[in-house]
């Protein structure tokens, strides 16, 4: 076949930017462009309804390839990223059993969390990893005191076994900054004490090439309801406060930089988080150069990625599968060097051996039957994942900028800029998500009305983690969900429905049929996010009917469902007639006024504070 320079679809008329903008005012009718099509994010910057060759035009990160620097696209010419499950070792027979157990079904990443009741003997380290080859997978072990601190002892049975060094792939979670970030102290007691710990672990897992032993946990960031921005530039932040530090105490760069393992959380955030991890390689290796490090190992960016808490939900939880998926592959796409997907059930028990095993298998699925493993930087070139890296990076150059300027993270942690930026977000995510303009399934959005927790669960899997110790001299961070009050709230209700009448809301929809049916699904969700039962009906022709309908079904609330020029007609006539029943109008009429004059106070649509709303009709009623 000859080759040739012909234009495919050359029958097509080239369409220019200027005819897809004419194109899109015409279809808007008068709307304004920026408020129906412009996606203003929490990271900082506005992502538009398209992008073309042309956005990418002044962007050199498509100059990169991968396995070089600056590392966007990834930190080697292939995406064979590990498969990580987690270990809680409450004892080191069992723990191991276990390991052996899943290195056998996928896993080839695992994670010993220590419980910190006593530092592991050489001999408790020879049960935990027998026959398990050093070379085959990788070990990591994660703790949150003094007494877990296992460095000597694992180089020691590293070297005596028959391992070859260099392929040798471990890690510790040594991460005094996060530390203090939670606790609000150093469990060393001061910041020269954890300084010279970290310099000690560092130096004597040098023996071993790819021991990591500083961990940069910025998964607490999202996990506390920070943006992506501020998860990634926060981490850098952490990691140039170690570089500096450990510098300063007379370690190497390229030593100190080899030694750091960054662990970020995935959101839900798909497109945005793949652009993260892209951005953060980049940047991080620009400020590991900056170092005056040249050896491209040192320069690339080790990272971890767990999926998310602050996204998942106890009720219908089966939900938590697809967030995890499509967390798992952003991780993926990314360019990841090790994936820990949470099981769906693990953030409100013990994860059961489905729920572990599923885990795994979605994994699996990435890589064995969508095959994103064989193909390095899969979004690279993408108009769409450049334009987005190439902002992420921006804004999080800019707040790691303004984090050095007060000193670096130590400096800006104490000072409260660290929490009160993280603080603030969260703050407008929440307020996001009680207004429903950032949506949970199955918890602020389309709830499964059927549903109900009838077993006791733990109240702390509702409240906010608090790590804060005695003595605090920061003030801490507090991980937590952003379903947990929802979620508190309806468990609320199906705890008092165990041995009372559940509260029923019973839709009134009469007239117009397409307004009335449109409120009553709109207004079925509202009240089942809740627990509250909900009785939905085709429709009725008078409101005497209706309300007679309602007291037949014992119904503590009746919302009214139809379209806002007749409620001006029907609320007055439906008033007087009300006794102890709760009236709720669906929607914000032109009328509101003249209802609010005769005693109406319910109003729910789209702009209601959801949680707000529902908390104070569960107080009138659950007396």
């Amino acid at each position: 076949m000859t080759k040739t320079n012909e234009r495919l679809f050359a029958d097509f008329p080239e369409v220019s930017t200027q005819q897809w903008e004419e194109k899109i005012m015409a279809d808007l009718k008068g709307k304004d462009y920026e408020k129906a099509l412009v996606w203003r994010t929490n990271e900082g910057f506005s992502v538009r309804p398209y992008y073309r060759m042309e956005d990418l035009r002044d962007n050199a990160l498509t100059d990169c390839i991968p396995g070089k620097f600056p590392f966007v696209r990834g930190n080697d010419t292939v995406n064979n990223w590990l498969i990580r499950q987690d270990i809680q070792v409450s004892g080191f027979a069992e723990a191991n059993g276990k390991a052996l157990e899943i290195l056998g079904k996928g896993v080839n990443s695992l994670g010993f969390i220590f419980d910190c009741s006593a530092r592991p003997t050489k001999e408790e380290m020879q049960i935990l990893l027998k026959d398990i080859c050093l070379e085959a997978a990788e070990v990591n072990f994660v703790c949150s005191c003094l007494n877990c601190d296992v460095t000597e002892t694992f180089v020691e049975l590293a070297e005596k076994g028959l391992w070859n060094r260099e392929n040798i792939n471990a890690s510790l979670n040594n991460d005094p900054l996060t530390v203090l970030m939670l606790k609000g102290r150093f469990k060393e007691g001061n910041l020269a004490a954890a300084l010279d710990r970290l310099k000690v672990t560092a130096e004597k897992g040098s023996v071993l090439p790819n021991f990591r032993t500083i961990g940069v946990n910025g998964k607490y960031f999202g996990n506390s309801g920070s943006s992506i921005v501020q998860e990634l530039a926060f981490s850098l932040s952490m990691g140039s406060e170690y570089l500096s530090l450990l510098i300063t105490a007379g370690m190497d760069p390229g030593a100190v930089a080899s030694k750091i393992k960054f662990n970020f959380g995935i959101s839900n955030n798909y497109f945005l988080e793949i652009a993260k991890l892209r951005a953060g390689r980049m940047l991080w290796a620009l400020i590991v150069k900056a170092y005056g490090v040249v050896d491209d190992e040192a320069l690339k960016m080790t990272v971890h990625c767990e999926t998310g808490t602050f996204n998942k939900s106890v009720y219908d939880p089966y939900v938590n599968l697809l967030r995890t998926q499509t967390e798992a592959m952003s991780a993926a796409l990314g360019g990841a060097r090790s994936i820990t997907v949470l099981p769906f059930d693990a953030i409100f028990r013990s994860p059961s051996d489905f729920s572990e095993r599923i885990a795994r298998n979605q994994q699996i699925l990435l890589k064995e039957e969508s095959y994103i493993d064989k193909v390095a930087d899969i979004p690279g070139g993408s108009w769409y994942i450049e334009t987005l890296t190439a902002s992420i990076a921006e804004q999080a150059w800019k707040l790691f900028l303004e984090t050095e300027d007060k000193g670096g993270f130590l400096a800006a942690l104490k000072e409260g800029f660290v929490q009160k930026q993280v603080k603030d977000m969260a703050a407008r995510r929440d307020q996001n998500v009680a207004l429903r303009r950032e949506n949970l399934l199955g918890v602020n959005q389309f709830p499964n009305f059927t549903e109900s927790l009838k077993e006791e669960i733990p109240a702390g899997v509702f409240l906010p983690q608090d790590f804060t110790l005695d003595n605090a001299e920061v003030e801490t961070l507090k991980p937590y969900r952003a379903s947990q009050y929802f979620e508190a709230l309806r468990y609320k209700t199906d705890r008092y429905a165990l041995s009372h009448k559940r509260p029923a809301a019973f839709m009134l929809t009469i007239g117009n049929l397409a307004m009335r049916k449109a409120r009553a699904q709109f207004s079925c969700n509202f009240f089942a996010v809740a627990g509250f039962e909900v009785i939905d009906n085709n429709g009725f022709d008078t409101v005497e009917e209706g309300l007679a309908a309602a007291r037949q079904a014992g119904a503590e609330f009746v919302v009214v469902c139809s379209s806002d020029e007749e409620y001006a007609e029907i609320i007055p006539k439906l008033v007087p007639l009300l006794k102890n029943e709760i009236l709720v109008v669906a929607g914000n009429p032109a009328c509101r006024a003249d209802l609010e004059a005769l005693g109406v106070k319910h109003f729910i649509h789209i702009r209601s504070n959801l949680l707000e709303e529902l908390t104070n009709f569960q107080k009138e009623i659950l007396k």
